[in-house]
């Protein structure tokens, strides 16, 4: 027989599981163990007084029985011989009593009345397996305990309190400023809390606990206090481990299915119970007729036996009964309370009413369950818990965190000077820009890459010397004021995404925006995305900066064409087909049309009146007799065609008598044309990387020349007209094949740059010397053919350079 200690560790569930269990599971598990006492106690009694006692039917009382008028009780004082008047004698001895006894009790005693205790005991341990299976069963009891230890970290961690706590302040905070600034903020400007889900049109977002109205900053909420930094950290690992079981449970209903199963299985195990126990109930008497079929062994057909446990059986069968009737009339609430509510899916909007996490979502499926499992425990668990399914929740960890890593100190540290003599912030791969940042009042250029959740608070206001804004993979959402203060001072601002989504669109209304940099991906399916019919709102953006993959000019760019006086496209190799957007941009001065897979010059650029400065690099121009309608860009002076494929250069070029710099390099040119050098104003000539062998005598025309690059080419000599070039301050003969330098080349005064590395050369001229501005830094030459220079000059070019400089000057 078992023990009630061994029977009830069936029904042992780990104390933490206990949060799972509704009242009324509670409440079966005790009437289980009830039962289970019952049929102990039943069995325990039956082991040591059950049995049965029987007496022979003598044949005298038998045949009196069936005469009319006799009694109807059995006579036992009734033998067949007589001896006294005190009795008469039966004929059995003791053991024939006890084998009577025994075979009676098998034969006489219904089988209920034999079996009840051990049915009982059955019957409970079957419910009681059935209550506990979901917490045993492989595939969910792992799912549970993950769920519970997660829970109680949630419960008691430091942040939930902290971040509740919080919200209180917030939450009253926020009202007030609902009412005052919802009705007057613009359009674009966010009001709601709900920083996880801003709408795809919304550029702006107030960051919780700081609500700003229209017109003037509201009162600032104070910030939570610094967490220890143990339970920070831990606090980050609970958002993670929580957002992982989110997505491993939501996606499954096992231990929903399997909790309505068990509770389906004891609904039905009570009513099959209580149908055939009600049979039985009768069964159990305390008289029995007993017809052994031994007369041959002891002389008697028929026993008349008492069962001296009939009473108590019965009383506990009643109990039993009672017990099962309770149990069986919860399992049927229980039912009742699984298919009256949607149980797989579970909401939590009281907390999002009750705090400032309007974001936390809804859950579904056995998450859903396993949430309305513990609200029937305590509700402030699933309260506590939804602080760990906020983004808001989470960004607010980051910022506190952030905040108490990143301070001002430490940022002043990593300020620089750029090549602009700026000073420049850049911050990288952090969870959030830190509030210390905005202390940084003398900063002129701030760079955020790959912050995610970037929110530019209205203390960017103090940032007076603020001009320069880049977001490089930051979706950066600011506030109503700092969006006021950027609007007013930021003058450029660059935007490199992967997806056109991730451009802020409070970047199209920054009104005083001069310069605007746009990196990324903008095809012809996304330009109707891209929001740059928005650019209108740009009244003084001068500069339009594009590296992208576009097909077209969008149309939409030439809300700005009579503002833009600079268009720079850097295509990635697709194909500019569509260019006649470019008739109307009339007031710009410059214009790059970069890796384009341009074949010819653009018709559209002739219409360009203003134009100064032409860049067409790496496209796949082979011919440029367009070039003769150049003459209508009066103020052209620089044209870059470099990194194409031109093969010769037409006489045309001399009707762009303004033109100062010309870039042919890298294309596949294998003379220079007279025509060239009928450019008097012609200050930059860069040809290398061609295939020219001789630089013409015409040369010497260009009295104005300045910077004169012909590296990598096939020269041999050099003609004495370059050196009538007196202007030169930059002359480039590298990796030619060059075998000499003339002595004329002291003529070159202004000369501080001079490559003749890679040629063919044995020595250099003395007269180098002569070249006041020229020093070893500005010659690019071999070490053994510097060694030929005889000592002075050596000494002269060894010089340091500022006091030729100004002298020259």
């Amino acid at each position: 027989m078992f023990t009630l200690a061994e029977v009830a560790s069936l029904n042992d569930i780990q104390p933490t599981y206990r949060i799972l269990k509704p009242w009324w599971d509670v409440f079966m598990d005790y009437l289980a163990v009830v039962m289970l006492m019952v049929a102990i106690f039943a069995g325990t009694m039956q082991l040591t007084k059950d049995q049965v006692v029987c007496l022979p039917v003598l044949q005298s009382t038998v045949n009196s029985k069936a005469q009319p008028g006799m009694s109807g009780k059995a006579d036992f004082t009734t033998v067949e011989t007589t001896t006294d008047s005190l009795g008469r004698k039966t004929n059995l001895d003791f053991q024939q009593y006890v084998f009577i006894n025994q075979m009676c009790y098998h034969l006489a005693l219904p089988w209920y009345s034999k079996y009840f205790p051990y049915l009982v005991l059955i019957h409970t341990i079957i419910l009681i397996v059935s209550s506990n299976f979901w917490f045993k069963y492989p595939k969910t009891c792992s799912k549970i305990e993950h769920f519970v230890s997660i829970l109680g970290k949630c419960f008691e961690s430091p942040w939930t309190t902290k971040a509740l706590s919080e919200t209180a302040c917030e939450d009253s905070e926020e009202n007030k400023q609902r009412l005052t600034g919802a009705q007057s903020l613009p359009k674009y400007v966010s009001t709601s809390s709900d920083e996880g889900s801003p709408s795809a049109n919304t550029p702006m977002i107030t960051k919780s606990g700081f609500k700003f109205s229209a017109d003037k900053p509201m009162i600032e909420v104070p910030s939570v206090t610094i967490l220890d930094k143990k339970d920070g950290e831990q606090a980050k690992a609970l958002f993670e481990k929580v957002r992982k079981f989110r997505a491993h449970v939501e996606d499954s209903d096992l231990i929903y299915k399997l909790y309505v199963g068990q509770t389906v299985i004891k609904t039905v195990k009570f009513i099959f119970i209580l149908c055939y126990t009600a049979n039985f109930v009768n069964t159990i008497s305390f008289e029995h007729i007993c017809n052994p079929k031994v007369e041959h062994l002891i002389g008697y057909t028929q026993f008349e036996c008492t069962h001296n446990m009939a009473y108590m059986l019965k009383k506990l069968l009643i109990s039993y009964i009672s017990l099962i009737c309770v149990y069986g009339f919860i399992c049927l609430y229980t039912l009742f309370w699984l298919f009256r509510i949607p149980l797989k899916e579970y909401s939590f909007e009281k907390v999002r009413e009750e705090s400032s996490f309007s974001d936390i979502p809804d859950v579904k499926n056995d998450f859903a369950f396993l949430l309305h499992m513990v609200d029937q425990y305590d509700q402030l668990y699933s309260k506590r818990f939804g602080v760990f399914l906020s983004e808001v929740s989470e960004n607010k960890l980051r910022e506190i965190s952030l905040n108490h890593e990143w301070t001002f100190e430490k940022l002043r540290q990593h300020v620089s000077r750029n090549a602009q003599d700026k000073q420049e912030l850049h911050l990288f791969m952090l969870s959030g820009v830190p509030d210390a940042v905005f202390d940084l009042t003398d900063l002129d250029v701030l760079k955020l890459e790959l912050i995610p959740e970037a929110k530019i608070p209205a203390k960017i206001s103090q940032m007076t010397n603020l001009q320069e804004l880049h977001l490089c993979h930051c979706p950066a959402k600011v506030e109503q004021t700092a969006f006021s203060f950027l609007r007013d001072h930021l003058r450029c601002l660059h935007v490199k995404f992967t997806d056109v989504a991730e451009i802020p669109a409070w970047v199209y209304l920054l009104k005083n925006l001069r310069e605007l940099y746009l990196i990324g991906n903008l095809n012809s399916e996304n330009n109707k995305m891209i929001g740059l019919e928005s650019l209108r709102e740009l009244r003084h953006l001068k500069i339009l900066y594009v590296k992208s993959n576009l097909t077209k000019i969008p149309p939409n760019i030439t809300d700005v064409a009579p503002h833009l006086t600079k268009l720079v496209i850097l295509n990635d190799g697709t194909k500019l087909v569509v260019l006649n957007s470019l008739k109307k941009m009339t007031n710009v001065a410059e214009l790059e049309l970069q890796n384009c897979e341009l074949e010819r010059i653009p018709h559209a650029i002739f219409s360009l009146s203003n134009l100064q400065e032409l860049d067409l690099k790496s496209n796949s121009i082979r011919t440029i007799e367009e070039i003769i309608s150049f003459q209508h860009l009066k103020r052209l002076t620089c044209l870059k065609l470099w990194h194409n494929k031109i093969v010769n250069i037409p006489s045309s070029i001399t009707h762009i008598k303004n033109l100062e710099s010309l870039y042919l390099s890298n294309n596949k040119l294998e003379s220079l044309p007279a025509a060239v050098f009928s450019l008097q104003k012609l200050r930059c000539l860069d040809v290398s990387y061609n295939s020219i062998a001789l630089i013409p005598a015409e040369i010497g025309l260009l009295q104005n020349l300045q910077h004169f690059h012909i590296t990598g080419n096939k020269v041999d000599t050099l003609p004495k007209q370059l050196f009538k070039c007196v202007k030169l301050r930059t002359l480039s003969l590298g990796q030619n094949c060059i075998t000499s330098i003339p002595d004329k080349v002291s003529q070159l005064l202004q000369l501080t740059h001079l490559e003749l590395k890679g040629n063919c050369l044995e020595y250099l001229p003395a007269t180098l010397g002569q070249c006041q501005l020229l020093r070893k830094s500005g010659l690019v030459v071999e070490d053994h053919l510097f060694d030929t220079l005889p000592s002075k000059v050596k000494e002269v070019l060894n010089q340091d350079t500022s006091i030729p400089f100004a002298n020259g000057i």
